[in-house]
C-alpha cells in the first residue's frame, strides 16, 4: 500500500510559483515581468509506506560538514546573489578540456558580466533518476534499471541519487543514497500501468532536489518511452518551474521507437525532451533500441563529470523580477566556434547564504 504524502514539496512549491509570471515561452523570449500569474497546481512524489531508504537519508542539510580546502576536501561558498551556471565546452562533438576563467565570457540579458568563480572540478551531484513506470514500460525496464545503475557506477563516488518511478503518478522508491544496493532496489519497484504525467514527476523531483540535495550541482536523468498525458502542468509551466528554483540540468532519454506512437506523438515527445533539456542546459539522446541506452548513460555520467562552473553577481538587483536570459561563451587558441551549452536562464530567487561542503563525509 502507498501512501501520499501531500506536504513534503508543498510549501517550496509555493515559493517557486510565487517568483513566476505570465509570459511567453521561455524558448522564444524573455518574460513581462509584471504580469499577472496563472494559478497552477502543485504536484507531488507519492511515498510508499515502507520506502527503500538508506542510514545517511535523515541527515539534514544543517548537519552537512563544513571543511576549509585541505586534504582534497573544499569549500563551495554560495553567495545571495551569485549566479552559478554549470557549463559544457563542444568543439563538434568533442568535449573541450583545459579553459581557463579568462577562455569565458558570460552574458545576461546581453550585458557582460565579470566571472567571479571558476572551476573545472569533479564535483559531486546530487541526482534524480526520474524512471518512466507506464505500461508501454515494462518490457523495457530491465535494461533500463541496468543502464540507470551503470550511469550511478560511471559517477563521481561522492555523488547521491534518488529513485522515482512514475505513471499517472510519481512514487519515491529510493531516498537520497550512494549505496548502489538502495538503488537497485528502488529501481526493481516495476508497477507498470496507467498514463505519463512526466511534467509533474519532473517538477516535483525538480522540488525534491532542491529541499533536500546537500551536493554542489543538481542533476535529474530523465527516461521515458512517451509523451505525457497525464500530468496537472503543462510543458512550459515546467520549464519555468524548473528555472525558478534555479535547479537541475536535466537530461533526457527518449525510448521513441518502435510501433507505440504515431509520428505526430513521437514528434511531441521529442520536442518536450529537447527543450526541457536545452532549457536547463542538459542533453536530449533518442537511441534507435535498447541496446543503445547504455552507451548514452556512459555519455552522460562523463558529460556532468567533466563540466566547467562559473559564477557571477548580476549587474541588474535580484530585487528586479522576471525571466533572466544567459549566455556563455567560449575561445580557445587553435579552435574553431565552440558551443558552450548550459541552462538559457534564470528567476531571481532570493537565498540564505549557505556553505556546502564538497568532497567530505556524506
Amino acid at each position: 500500500m502507498r501512501l501520499c504524502n501531500k506536504t513534503l514539496f508543498g510549501a517550496l512549491l509555493a515559493a517557486a510559483a510565487f517568483t513566476l509570471s505570465a509570459q511567453t515561452p521561455p524558448a522564444q523570449s524573455s518574460p513581462a515581468p509584471n504580469q499577472a500569474r496563472p494559478a497552477s497546481p502543485s504536484p507531488s512524489l507519492t511515498v510508499d509506506t515502507d520506502p527503500v531508504r538508506s542510514p545517511d537519508a535523515g541527515a539534514s542539510p544543517a548537519e552537512a560538514p563544513l571543511k576549509k580546502q585541505q586534504g582534497g576536501n573544499y569549500v563551495l561558498r554560495t553567495d545571495v546573489d551569485e549566479v552559478v551556471l554549470n557549463a559544457t565546452v563542444l568543439n563538434g562533438n568533442q568535449l573541450v578540456q583545459g579553459l581557463t576563467q579568462n577562455d569565458f565570457d558570460v552574458f545576461e540579458d546581453g550585458v557582460r558580466q565579470t566571472i567571479l568563480s571558476f572551476q573545472h572540478t569533479d564535483l559531486p551531484v546530487s541526482m534524480g533518476l526520474v524512471i518512466d513506470n507506464s505500461g508501454s514500460m515494462y518490457k523495457k525496464r530491465p535494461a533500463v534499471n541496468k543502464s540507470a545503475l551503470d550511469l550511478v557506477e560511471a559517477s563521481n563516488p561522492q555523488d547521491q541519487a534518488f529513485v522515482v518511478n512514475f505513471s499517472d503518478e510519481a512514487f519515491i522508491d529510493a531516498e537520497f543514497t550512494s549505496s548502489i544496493e538502495k538503488l537497485r532496489q528502488g529501481l526493481s519497484h516495476i508497477d507498470s500501468r496507467g498514463g505519463t504525467a512526466l511534467y509533474d514527476a519532473v517538477v516535483a523531483s525538480a522540488d525534491k532536489l532542491a529541499a533536500d540535495g546537500k551536493r554542489p550541482k543538481q542533476v535529474l536523468v530523465l527516461i521515458t518511452d512517451g509523451e505525457d498525458n497525464a500530468s496537472t502542468l503543462n510543458l512550459e509551466q515546467t520549464i519555468r518551474r524548473v528555472q525558478a528554483l534555479s535547479g537541475p540540468v536535466i537530461y533526457s532519454i527518449g525510448l521513441l521507437f518502435g510501433d507505440e506512437m504515431d509520428r505526430g506523438e513521437v514528434r511531441r515527445a521529442r520536442r518536450a525532451l529537447e527543450l526541457l533539456s536545452s532549457e536547463t542546459g542538459g542533453m536530449a539522446f533518442f537511441p534507435r533500441s535498447l541496446s543503445q541506452v547504455d552507451e548514452i548513460a556512459a555519455e552522460v555520467a562523463h558529460d556532468i563529470r567533466t563540466q566547467y562552473t562559473l559564477g557571477y553577481r548580476s549587474t541588474k538587483p535580484m530585487t528586479v523580477p522576471g525571466f533572466r536570459r544567459v549566455e556563455v561563451t567560449a575561445k580557445a587558441p587553435g579552435m574553431g566556434k565552440l558551443e558552450v551549452r548550459t541552462r538559457t536562464g534564470y528567476f531571481p530567487v532570493v537565498r540564505v547564504p549557505r556553505q556546502t561542503a564538497v568532497g567530505g563525509d556524506p
